[in-house]
This record gives structure tokens, sequence and C-alpha cells, in this order.
């Protein structure tokens, strides 16, 4: 299964990139937006889909989009982290922060920023992302138990209890059609994701992942309460109003269990 994250300009196109935002909350790039632009129309041209024209008309008059290529973020999903960051405050100045599903960049982009020098992110997906400044870059499958050493070595730690501070993923396996069937992908992305928070947090740090509104999440929600103090759902403006993604927030992690410590 695909563990793609930030959707298609988006993270799993979601990306970090090179450039910097100009200065927000906490001295940091915000998730605002500078201006509105005029609308652009796609003609619908031979040999292209309609469904292809309709996608490339959205992009040209997404103004996400175009300020993402302001601010030199790889993808509009950039913005969903920040937003979700300026409401939450999840990345302060020297954390160490784990992003998974983090092709093309634009959330390890994000959080680097955040976090200053003095801080650490480990970015990991399947597919292979460009070098980003201050990020260290992994690729491969996280349930791989390879994989998973490459990732403790990098935080420092041959084992679990690494001391990370914030796990986000913005994992999504592709859309099926069938929305049964993607919400029950993306829920066990979202679950796999916490195991590994489980095993990597520090205590009192926060998980943030993408789920899909409806459906069955209640043994997600329920595993959230029981391990950390605070849950929430969060839907950033960034994220797109016809879209069902939304993500749950959990704050105060309580600590891995004795059970789970070996």
């Amino acid at each position: 299964m695909s563990r793609r994250p930030k959707g298609g300009t988006g993270k799993g196109s979601a990306g970090k990139a090179g450039g910097k935002g100009g200065g927000g909350k906490r001295g940091r790039a915000d998730g605002g937006l500078t201006g509105r632009p005029l609308s652009v129309r796609v003609k619908t041209a031979r040999g292209r889909k309609t469904s292809s024209t309709r996608w490339l008309q959205r992009q040209l008059n997404d103004p996400y989009v175009a300020e993402a290529r302001r601010r030199g973020y790889r993808s509009r999903a950039a913005f969903k982290l920040a937003e979700i960051d300026d409401k939450l405050g999840l990345l302060k100045p020297g954390m160490k922060i784990v992003d998974l599903g983090a092709a093309p960049g634009g959330w390890c982009q994000v959080a680097a920023e955040r976090i200053g020098p003095k801080g650490q992110v480990i970015g990991l997906d399947l597919q292979a992302v460009d070098p980003l400044p201050g990020v260290t870059l992994l690729q491969g499958d996280f349930l791989d138990e390879g994989v998973l050493a490459d990732l403790y070595r990098a935080l420092g730690d041959e084992k679990a209890g690494s001391g990370v501070d914030v796990v986000l993923s913005d994992m999504a396996a592709p859309a099926t059609g069938h929305t049964q069937t993607d919400h029950l992908r993306i829920m066990g992305l979202a679950e796999a994701a916490l195991d590994l928070a489980r095993s990597v947090l520090a205590p009192g740090g926060a998980f943030l992942a993408k789920v899909l509104q409806g459906g069955s999440e209640r043994g997600l929600l329920d595993a959230l309460k029981r391990d950390f103090a605070k849950v929430r759902h969060i839907k950033p403006p960034a994220s797109r109003a016809d879209s069902a993604e939304l993500y749950v927030a959990a704050l105060g992690f309580r600590g891995a269990k004795p059970s789970e410590d070996g």
C-alpha cells in the first residue's frame, strides 16, 4: 500500500521546499495568503480529458498553489501544517520531529523553519525526496524492520524511545473512488503511524495525522484518548472544502506503557 503523504501539490505531494516565507507568528512563516489572483479559465485541449482540464483549472485558480510557488514550498500542503501549527502551537524551536509520508517535502520545510537550526527533522517516505536544508530524509516503508532501524539510528538511538517531540503523518493511500475502502485504508495508515509514535515520542509529545470524515474511527480515537491528555479534530483552511480530509491532533503523550517497553 502506498504511503504517500499530502496529496498532489500537497504533501505526498505536500511539499517542503527550499524558500522560507515571510515573518509570522512566533517569528515564523505563517499560513496566510497575500492576495487573490485573477481567475484563469482553461480550455479543453485535444487529447486532454475533461477531468484533467478541471484539475488544471483548479490548480491555476488556487491561491495556495500560487503562494506555495512564491514562498518556495514544494506544494500547497505546506500551508495545512502551517495553519494547524498556528492554531495549536505544535512546533517549537529545538524540537525533534518525525514526518511520515514526507514527499515531496512541504511539511518538512515548514517543520524545519519553525524548529530552527537547533532542532531535528527526519522525513520518511516510500518515494525519494529531493534534499532539503536542515532535514534528514529516509526512503522506505517504516513498517519494515530495516527501515525502522534506520530511523532509530537517525534519531540517535538504536532502539525505541528516541525522545521525539512530534510525529506528523499526512499519509494517504491512492484513492479507489470507493468511500468505505478509502476510509479504511487511510485509517489503517493513521493507526500504523500511531504505533510508531508510541515507540518514539517523549512524554508530553504530540501526534498529528490525516484521517477522513465519517466512518469508523472509534478505535483510533479511543487509543488516542488513552495515550494522550488532549485529542481534537481540525480542518485547516488550506484543506479544500470539498475534501473529506480531516486531521486529528493528540497532545500530551502520557508515555509508553510498560508492556510496550517490553
